[in-house]
């Protein structure tokens, strides 16, 4: 039995040694303060300033987060934060994200209003923004880093913005913005967008500079198709080093409008028609000037004899601006005609006669 025992003990000893040898120092506490962020972002339109950045997973002593409080936004007339101070606003607690995980990123935002600047604003003058995220206690550990974003006054939205369709595309149109007290280094301009009906893809149609006729056409749609405008005015300013700051103000009303393609093209013009002469086979050579309307698919050649109706010669329609008619008869005068039809069937009327006679 006393054998028995020290082989048991003997046995447990070492078991005993190993589980000693874990034992450590305890670690501090975590102050659980949420890392700044370091990729604050901000968007200006009109007088609405779009704040974005990536919330914490990590405290400053690199533990994942546990809780997270609210984020204070803040902004200075100065170039750089050195605290928050009163802020402007408070963005609510938001979801955790997984620390060390890429994927589970998660962003904060929070839509800032500016004061209203008077017309005699300074134009190259900033505001600074930063944000500071707090734990559940209302602490945290420092300010995000620091963004600009221009104060330059804003033009309100174009108003009696309108669309209509036209054989040369579509016309916009817009009653003007005052544009009030400026200087040499600022300048306004319309920027027109489109978008297709059914898509999220703003597509820029065009700029016009203000001062000049509020209008624009836009001929690089695509015809059969719905689409949805706006319009907007810039306010660009030139800087000291020549450099130019552009600050979007607010978009119009969109208007919609179905690009129906309801316009023929072109008459064709400087028809002329001759006979093939003496000693050769009958014929009559009908040429005219090309039509350059980028829908062109071809022409229509009309022949008819005197008092009689015009009656259509070509089985399909013509690609090149020529026909040579060897249906023809000696002794007799022959009346032609032509027209053009583009890629949606639209046809022009007929041009003007040319005849020749057959001898």
């Amino acid at each position: 039995m006393k054998l028995l025992t020290r082989r048991v003990l003997a046995l447990g000893m070492p078991l005993l040694f190993t589980a000693c040898a874990t034992v450590g120092p305890p670690l501090p506490p975590s102050l659980e303060l949420p890392k700044p962020p370091a990729d604050l972002r901000a968007t200006r339109k009109g007088d609405k300033v779009t704040l974005t950045w990536t919330i914490p997973a990590v405290t400053t002593d690199r533990q994942a987060v546990r809780s997270m409080g609210s984020t204070r936004i803040c902004r200075g007339g100065e170039t750089s934060l050195t605290q928050c101070g009163a802020p402007v606003g408070v963005a609510s607690p938001q979801a955790i994200p997984v620390a060390n995980s890429p994927r589970q990123k998660i962003s904060g935002t929070y839509t800032d209003t500016l004061p209203l600047p008077t017309e005699n604003a300074n134009p190259s003058g900033f505001a600074t923004y930063a944000v500071e995220v707090l734990n559940a206690d209302g602490r945290g550990a420092g300010l995000s880093n620091q963004i600009r974003v221009s104060l330059a006054r804003t033009l309100p939205p174009p108003e009696n913005f309108a669309a209509h369709v036209t054989n040369q595309g579509i016309v916009l149109t817009w009653a003007s913005v005052r544009q009030g007290a400026s200087t040499g280094q600022v300048r306004y301009v319309y920027r027109i967008y489109r978008r297709q009906e059914g898509s999220q893809q703003q597509v820029l149609a065009g700029e016009v500079p203000s001062g000049g006729e509020p209008a624009f056409t836009d001929s690089s749609f695509d015809w059969g198709k719905t689409y949805e405008y706006r319009v907007e005015t810039v306010t660009a300013i030139v800087r000291e080093n020549n450099s130019e700051l552009q600050v979007e103000g607010d978009d119009s009303a969109e208007v919609k409008v179905f690009a129906d393609d309801i316009f023929p093209p072109a008459v064709p013009a400087g028809l002329q028609a001759v006979f093939s002469g003496p000693g050769q086979k009958a014929f009559i050579d009908v040429i005219w000037a090309p039509v350059t309307d980028v829908d062109l698919d071809g022409y229509n050649v009309f022949r008819h004899e005197d008092g009689a109706a015009p009656v259509r010669v070509n089985a399909e329609l013509l690609k090149a601006p020529a026909y040579r008619d060897a249906g023809v008869v000696s002794g007799k005068r022959y009346f032609y005609s032509v027209s053009s039809v583009d890629v949606r069937g639209n046809e022009s009327t007929r041009s003007e006669e040319a005849s020749e006679a057959v001898p």
